[in-house]
C-alpha cells in the first residue's frame, strides 16, 4: 500500500475529468495548474477528500494535477497487537513477517541494499518509515501496515474512521513485491513474475457479461459474483452482505482470493482452500453461498464445479425443484471439478456418479501409482500452476499448460492422439444429432427456424459440414447465430436427445480434449451416441 499519493487515472467526460488516485486513508486534496511555467496551483475542492478520486469542469488547455494527502505516519506491527492481538499472533508465523531476518536475504546483503528494503521492511524512503536495522528495528519485515497502510494515527486514535487502514483487495498491493520487474538482477531467480504472470490470465479480468447480468440486480450479485466477482466472493465467505458493496463488482480473481495472507504457512502459499479434494461438490447460483460452502474442497473447484446442471428437471421429496438452466441452456464451462472426478453427466444405465481419473489424485489407497511415486495429488495445479525451474521452483500464474513436459513423468509420448479421438468423437455425436433432427425430430422442431436438439440458448457449439451434410469440424463460441426451440419446442425433444446433448456439452465445456478424465469422456460420447440412436432406431 502506498505510503504517499499516487495518481492512478485521467479520463476524459464529456465536459469535464475524473481523476483517481491512491494512498493511505485520510484526507486529500486536488489541485491544477495551466501548462505556463509560471502558473501557480490552484485548490479544487477543499481538503476533504476521503474517497480518492474527483470529477472536475473548470478545466486549464493542458493543464497539470497533483494531490496533497495525509502525511505517512507508520507504527509497526507492535502497535496493532494491542487490538488485533489474534490475527497478529497468527501474522508472525508467516514468511512475510520474517522477510528482513531470513537467512537467505541476510545472505545475500538485502538488509543493506535499497533495492530490497522496500518490499521487506515497513515504510522504507518516506518519513517515520524504516530506516536501518539498528535505527528502526521494529519495522523489519512484511508488516500490517504493507498492505493496509500506515496506521499510527489509527492506533492513537482508533475511533476516528477517516484513518482506519485500507483493506484493498487490489492485485497490485501483492504485485508490488511479488513480481520480477523490481527485483535487483543479482537475486531475479529468488523473485519470480507471479503478478505479471497472474496478468495475463483470464482471472485478471472479469467476464463482461457476468460484469453486466450481475449489475442488473441484487440477485445477481450474490448468484454470479460468487465466482465472478473477487469482491463479492470474500464478501461471501465474511459473512458479509455483497449487496452492500459500492462500485466494487468489477474486482477479478485477486490474489486474495486465493491466498489469505493472514493465515501461516501450514497451508501451502497461504491457500483459502486445499489444492486436492475427491468429494464431489457443486455450489449452484440458487443456493445460499454459506450454506454450501466447504472450505476442505479444491481452491479451483470452488468455482470449476457444475453448479448442479443436469438435463431434466429433478424430483426431491415429492416435489419438483429446477436445477440450473435445464432445457434453456446448456451447461455452465465451469464443470472441470465434476469431470475429473466422472460425477457429471448421464450413462445409458442412469447418471454418472464416482468415476475418477487417474488425474484425479485419489487417496493414497487407490490412486494411480508408478513405482511407489503418487502423480498428480495436488490435482488442478499440478498441470496449471507447472514450476519454472529458472524461478527456484516457483510456480506458474498464467494457469495456462505451458509445457507437456510434465506428461512425461507419467506417459511415453506427449498428448495428442487422445485429443483428436475426443475431437472426432463429439463431430460424431453432433452428426448423429444432426441426422435425428433432419430425419426423425417431430415436424413443429423441423420447421420454426431453430436447431431442433439444441438447448433455447445455444451453448456456443458451432459445427461446419461437407455437401454430404457429415460433421467436418467444431468450435466453440460466445455467441452464436442461430437459437433452439423454445419453451414449447423443449417438451417436444426426447429425454435421450437431452441426454445426449448433455454429455455432449459437457465433454466440449469442459476444455480439456480428454486430458482431465479421458476414459470418461470417451464413455460419455458414446453413451451419447446410443442414445441418439435409439431414438433414430426405435
Amino acid at each position: 500500500m502506498p505510503g504517499l499519493p499516487i495518481c492512478t487515472g485521467i479520463q476524459r467526460l464529456t465536459n469535464g475529468m475524473h481523476l483517481t488516485w491512491d494512498g493511505p486513508s485520510g484526507y486529500y486534496q486536488l489541485f491544477q495548474k495551466s501548462n505556463r511555467l509560471s502558473a501557480s496551483w490552484v485548490a479544487l475542492g477543499k481538503a476533504t477528500n476521503l474517497v480518492r478520486n474527483a470529477t472536475i469542469t473548470t478545466l486549464y488547455s493542458n493543464a497539470f494535477f497533483r494531490v496533497f494527502g495525509p502525511s505517512p505516519s507508520y507504527a509497526g506491527a507492535q502497535a496493532c497487537a494491542g487490538c488485533h492481538a489474534g490475527i497478529h499472533a497468527t501474522v508472525v508465523l508467516t514468511a512475510h513477517a520474517g522477510a528482513f531476518t531470513n537467512a537467505l536475504f541476510v545472505a545475500q546483503g538485502g538488509q543493506t541494499n535499497a533495492s530490497c528494503l522496500a518490499c521487506h521492511t515497513v515504510g522504507y524512503g518516506l518519513p517515520t518509515g524504516f530506516v536501518s536495522k539498528s535505527q528502526t528495528p521494529l519495522l523489519g519485515g512484511v508488516q500490517c501496515e504493507s498492505c493496509h497502510g500506515p496506521a499510527a494515527n489509527h492506533a492513537a486514535n482508533p475511533g476516528d474512521p477517516t484513518v482506519i487502514p485500507r483493506v484493498e483487495l487490489a492485485a497490485q498491493v501483492c504485485g508490488g513485491c511479488h513480481c520480477a520487474g523490481f527485483a535487483p538482477a543479482s537475486v531475479t531467480a529468488l523473485h519470480p513474475p507471479l503478478f505479471e504472470d497472474w496478468h495475463t490470465s483470464p482471472h485478471q479480468a472479469l467476464v463482461p457479461d457476468a460484469l453486466q447480468v450481475m449489475s442488473l440486480s441484487t440477485t445477481n450479485i450474490s448468484s454470479c459474483g460468487r465466482c465472478h466477482s473477487g469482491s463479492v466472493r470474500l464478501a461471501l465467505i465474511n459473512g458479509q452482505n455483497p449487496v452492500t458493496l459500492t462500485n466494487d463488482l468489477n474486482v477479478a480473481i485477486t490474489c486474495a482470493v486465493c491466498h489469505d495472507p493472514h493465515q501461516t504457512n501450514a497451508n501451502p502459499a497461504q491457500l483459502r482452500n486445499p489444492l486436492s479434494s475427491t468429494n464431489d461438490y457443486y455450489l449452484s447460483t440458487s443456493d445460499v453461498f454459506t450454506n454450501k460452502y466447504n472450505p476442505n474442497i479444491n481452491v479451483c473447484a470452488q468455482c470449476h464445479n457444475d453448479r448442479g446442471d443436469a438435463w431434466m428437471m429433478i424430483a426431491t421429496n415429492n416435489l419438483i425443484v429446477t436445477t440450473n438452466y435445464l432445457t434453456t441452456r446448456a451447461p455452465h464451462r465451469s464443470l472441470q471439478y465434476n469431470f475429473l472426478l466422472g460425477s457429471v453427466g448421464e450413462f445409458l444405465n442412469g447418471p454418472a456418479t464416482f468415476n475418477p481419473g487417474t488425474h484425479a489424485g485419489l487417496p493414497d489407497s487407490a490412486r494411480f501409482s508408478i513405482s511407489g511415486t503418487f502423480y498428480l495429488t495436488n490435482q488442478c495445479a499440478d498441470c496449471h500452476m507447472q514450476p519454472d525451474d529458472a524461478f527456484a521452483g516457483a510456480h506458474s500464474h498464467t494457469f495456462e499448460v505451458i509445457s507437456h513436459d510434465v506428461c512425461m513423468n507419467c506417459h511415453l509420448t506427449e498428448p495428442g492422439q487422445s485429443a483428436l479421438t475426443i475431437s472426432n468423437n463429439v463431430a460424431a455425436v453432433i452428426s448423429a444429432l444432426n441426422l435425428w433432427a433432419a430425419a426423425v425430430a417431430p415436424p413443429a422442431l423441423q420447421t420454426n427456424g431453430a436447431v431442433p436438439w439444441e438447448y433455447t440458448t445455444p451453448g456456443g457449439l458451432i459445427w461446419q459440414t461437407n455437401q454430404a451434410g457429415q460433421v467436418t469440424s467444431w468450435m466453440l463460441a460466445d455467441q452464436v447465430n442461430f437459437s433452439g426451440p423454445n419453451a414449447a419446442g423443449q417438451a417436444l425433444i426426447p429425454d435421450n436427445i437431452k441426454k445426449a446433448r448433455f454429455n455432449l456439452y459437457l465433454v466440449v465445456g469442459d476444455g480439456s480434449l480428454g486430458a482431465h478424465n479421458l476414459t470418461f469422456a470417451i464413455n460419455l460420447l458414446n453413451a451419447a451416441q446410443f442414445q441418439v440412436l435409439e431414438e433414430l432406431y426405435q
